[in-house]
């Protein structure tokens, strides 16, 4: 009897639906980056490319090169609440090259976006743990069930001790729930 092939663990279509969400992600901390680098784009571009990939599940070369400019950004800016917004942007980006592997490190790829959005939103914030807790709620409400789905099929993240670890297990936990 012939076997049915087991479903792969992570497919383009999956990987349309995380870019997506992680794109939304990035673009709301988007202002805490273009106010500190006006006239920097690379994020903006890096954001861009992810609606693209989401739209046409096409990965290119430009992509990835745009991935890794915004990463770029994020070392040059000088601000740690605006490199958090670039590595937002960046990590939407590359969330299109989430390798399908059954590893808790790949659920860093899907879950980056939105965690580093919400430090860069969160910090200097007048009521910082507040904005802290509505910009995850934020996150956690606006994943579709396809990205819940996702992340469910990946290992789940061990809870760490830092404060970047820590958001990064809160976030992927909320998804799983």
């Amino acid at each position: 009897m012939d076997q049915v092939p087991a479903r792969p663990l992570l497919n383009n279509e999956d990987l349309r639906h995380v870019a997506l969400w992680a794109a939304d992600c990035a673009e709301r901390a988007l202002p805490v980056f273009e106010a500190r680098a006006p006239g920097d784009s690379r994020p903006r571009e890096a954001i861009a490319a992810a609606r693209a990939f989401a739209g046409s599940g096409v990965r290119t070369a430009n992509l990835r090169k745009l991935a890794w400019a915004a990463l770029a950004a994020a070392r040059e800016v000088g601000d740690e609440a605006a490199a958090a917004a670039a590595r937002s942007a960046s990590t939407a980006a590359g969330s299109a090259y989430t390798h399908p592997l059954e590893t808790a490190h790949q659920v860093n790829h899907i879950v980056g976006p939105a965690a580093y959005s919400v430090q860069a939103i969160s910090r200097g914030a007048a009521d910082e743990a507040g904005t802290r807790e509505a910009e995850i709620r934020w996150a956690i409400d606006h994943a579709s069930p396809a990205v819940r789905e996702v992340v469910r099929r990946l290992p789940a993240r061990a809870p760490g001790k830092g404060a970047s670890s820590v958001l990064f297990h809160r976030i992927d936990a909320a998804l799983r729930s």
